[in-house]
C-alpha cells in the first residue's frame, strides 16, 4: 500500500478577473505584492455593449486576458481589492471580477509546511 495521500486545503477562494488585453501583468504584480502565490493567465474573446461597433452594429470580438488566483480566505479580500484597483476596473469597459468559494482544493504541500500547520493546530487545541 502506498503512503501517498491527498491533503485538502480549506477556507480558500478563487478570484477570477477578466480584463482588456494588456492589463494582466499589472494586475498580477498587485496580487503578488499582497501575498498571492501564483496565478493562471489565459486568453479569451468577449463581446458586450462596448464591442458593438461598425456600420450596422455588428458585434466585434475583443481579446481578453483572464487571471485566476487561488487565495486563502484570510488574504482573498486584500488580493481582490488590489487587483481591482490595479486594473482600473472602476472604469467602464476595463473588465469584471468575481470571487468564488472553493469546496475541494488539493495540491502538493511540502512536509515542513504540513508539520508547522499541524503543530499550530495542536497548540491551539491545547490552549498554548
Amino acid at each position: 500500500m502506498s503512503d501517498r495521500h491527498v491533503v485538502y486545503l480549506t477556507d480558500v477562494k478563487l478570484i477570477t478577473c477578466v480584463l482588456q488585453t494588456g492589463l494582466a501583468e499589472v494586475v498580477l504584480e498587485a496580487a503578488t505584492s499582497c501575498g498571492a502565490q501564483g496565478a493562471t493567465v489565459s486568453y479569451a474573446r468577449g463581446t458586450g455593449v462596448r464591442e458593438r461597433m461598425g456600420l450596422i452594429g455588428v458585434a466585434i470580438d475583443e481579446q481578453k486576458e483572464v487571471v485566476r488566483i487561488v487565495a486563502s480566505a484570510e488574504q482573498a479580500g486584500r488580493v481582490f481589492e488590489a487587483m481591482y484597483l490595479a486594473g482600473n476596473l472602476d472604469t467602464p469597459g476595463k473588465g469584471i471580477m468575481y470571487m468564488s468559494d472553493l469546496e475541494h482544493v488539493a495540491t502538493y504541500i511540502p512536509d515542513n509546511i504540513l508539520d508547522a500547520s499541524s503543530q499550530q493546530t495542536s497548540d491551539a487545541d491545547h490552549g498554548s
